[in-house]
C-alpha cells in the first residue's frame, strides 16, 4: 500500500468551513485559466474516512494534470450520526460551491462531482438530490465502485473480497440507516433505488469484477443509459476493492487511472451545466 494524506509541492490546501461542515480546497501551484470545479467525497462504507483522502486518489490527479480546483467535505460519518445527515452535508457543500464559484476559482458551468466507493454511493446521491431540488446543475458524475446498493447483489452478497466484503458492507449499512423493520430507504440514502435517472450528468466509473460492488455498478451505468444520459464503465479483472488507491503501482491501476483521466479530459470539453 503506498499513498498519502498529506498535499504533494503541486499543490496550495485551505480548509473552510461550510455551516457546520469541514471542507478542504486543493488547488494546483500554478493556477490554470477557468479550472472545473470538483466536488469530491471520501469513501470508508459511510462510517469512515476523511476529507484529505483526497490526496490519496484521483482527485488529486485531477489537481496535477488539468487544474482542478477540488473541494472535499468532512461530512458527518455514519457512527456520529446516520442518515442523512452526510448528504446533507454533502449537498451544502454543492450549494456552497454554485453559490461561490468565482470566489473559489473555478467556472460555474463545470461544476463536476464525484467520489470513491460510499464517497461513489454519496456523489449519485448528491446528483438526485441536484437535479430534483435545483441545488445546482452538475455537468459530469464519477461515482468511483460506489457504494449504492443496501440490498445484496449477486456480487456482494457471500464476497470475501480484499478491503471490503459482505460482513463490512451489511455493517456499514446497518450503521448508516439505522432503519426499523418495515421502513422504506429513501433512494437518496441507496441510489440503486432511483426509479427515475432522466435529467442526470454523464457519467464515468470503473470497478473490479471480483468486488463487492461490480454489479451495482454496472446496474447503474446501465440505467443511466437507458434513460437517456451518457454514461460509461470500465470493469478490471480484481478483487480487491478500491484497487487503485490500494495497489497503485500494479498495472491495472495505471491502467484505470490513464482511463479515467481520459474520460475527464472528455468531459473538460464536451459537458457544460450553466449555473445562473
Amino acid at each position: 500500500m503506498a499513498y498519502s494524506l498529506r498535499p504533494g509541492p503541486d499543490m496550495i490546501t485551505e480548509t473552510i468551513r461550510v455551516g457546520r461542515v469541514p471542507t478542504l480546497i486543493v488547488r494546483p501551484k500554478n493556477p490554470v485559466p477557468h479550472p472545473p470545479g470538483v466536488l469530491w467525497i471520501h469513501g470508508g462504507g459511510y462510517m469512515l474516512g476523511m476529507k484529505e483522502m483526497v490526496y490519496m486518489g484521483r482527485a488529486a490527479d485531477l489537481v496535477r494534470t488539468f487544474g482542478a480546483v477540488v473541494v472535499s467535505p468532512g461530512y458527518r460519518l455514519s457512527w456520529q450520526k446516520p442518515y442523512p445527515a452526510a448528504l446533507e452535508d454533502c449537498c451544502a457543500v454543492l450549494a456552497y460551491m454554485k453559490d461561490h464559484a468565482e470566489e473559489l476559482g473555478f467556472r460555474r458551468d463545470q461544476i463536476m462531482v464525484g467520489g470513491e466507493s460510499a464517497g461513489g454511493g454519496l456523489a449519485a446521491a448528491v446528483c438526485l438530490k441536484a437535479r430534483d431540488e435545483g441545488l445546482a446543475h452538475v455537468a459530469f458524475q464519477m461515482p468511483l465502485y460506489p457504494m449504492l446498493s443496501c440490498m445484496d447483489t449477486e456480487s456482494s452478497k457471500d464476497n470475501h473480497g480484499k478491503v471490503w466484503n459482505t460482513r463490512r458492507n451489511h455493517f456499514g449499512w446497518r450503521l448508516y440507516l439505522r432503519r426499523k423493520p418495515g421502513d422504506d430507504v429513501s433512494p437518496y440514502a441507496s441510489p440503486s433505488l432511483a426509479t427515475d435517472l432522466s435529467g442526470l450528468p454523464p457519467c464515468y466509473t470503473f470497478v473490479g469484477d471480483g468486488e463487492p460492488f461490480y454489479c451495482e455498478t454496472l446496474d447503474y451505468v446501465r440505467r443511466l443509459e437507458e434513460a437517456g444520459v451518457r454514461a460509461q464503465a470500465d470493469v478490471y479483472p480484481t478483487n480487491v476493492h478500491a484497487f487503485d488507491m490500494m495497489r497503485p503501482k500494479e498495472e491495472i491501476a495505471k491502467a484505470a487511472t490513464a482511463a479515467f483521466l481520459r474520460q475527464f479530459e472528455y468531459a473538460l470539453g464536451h459537458d457544460f451545466a450553466d449555473n445562473p
